[in-house]
């Protein structure tokens, strides 16, 4: 079946929230409260609507991916969190399309880099390397491989620690 990715909206919340959480369900570095993040940077200002992405297939929400605004002292860049997949439907090539097309819309409105915290071996496939590259700290207490960035493209540098949006910091399930 061919998949579709398109930007979110707002009649799809419900479907991506009932998608975010079953991907996570059964993660292995998952807090479980990775559907409640979504909701949360929806509200926030580092909400980029049209780089909140679905991939739908057979008119069926399949896969998400959202990219929101942070900060590196004062420079801007992107967060990729959350990607979620429904488990049914792994391995298909979704996710990888989803951050593939995030990545060209990103490129397209001048972003140059994107952040994340994930699993090395899936990311570096798109080119992701160690945030340290790039003189990036994480605020986070995670695994040095695990916090990653990528150029998208342009001359601007980064370096300094990492400020993720409030919303990533909020009590779980709010």
């Amino acid at each position: 079946m061919p998949v579709t990715i398109r930007p979110e909206s707002p009649e799809d919340f419900p479907a991506i929230h009932d998608l975010v959480r079953r991907a996570f369900a059964r993660a292995q570095h998952a807090d479980g409260d990775e559907h409640h993040l979504v909701d949360r940077l929806r509200r926030s200002r580092e909400y980029i609507p049209q780089l909140s992405l679905v991939a739908e297939e057979d008119g069926r929400i399949v896969g998400h991916v959202m990219f929101s605004r942070l900060k590196v002292g004062n420079a801007a860049a992107l967060a990729l969190a959350p990607l979620a997949v429904l488990p049914s439907r792994r391995g298909l090539g979704i996710g990888g399309a989803l951050v593939r097309r995030g990545h060209e819309l990103a490129r397209a409105l001048g972003w140059e880099f994107v952040i994340l915290l994930g699993h090395a071996g899936y990311y570096a496939r798109f080119g992701y390397q160690p945030a340290s590259v790039f003189g990036l700290a994480s605020p986070f207490d995670a695994p040095e491989e695990a916090f990653m960035a990528i150029r998208l493209g342009g001359t601007g540098r980064l370096s300094g620690l990492v400020e993720y949006s409030p919303a990533f910091f909020l009590e779980k399930g709010a």
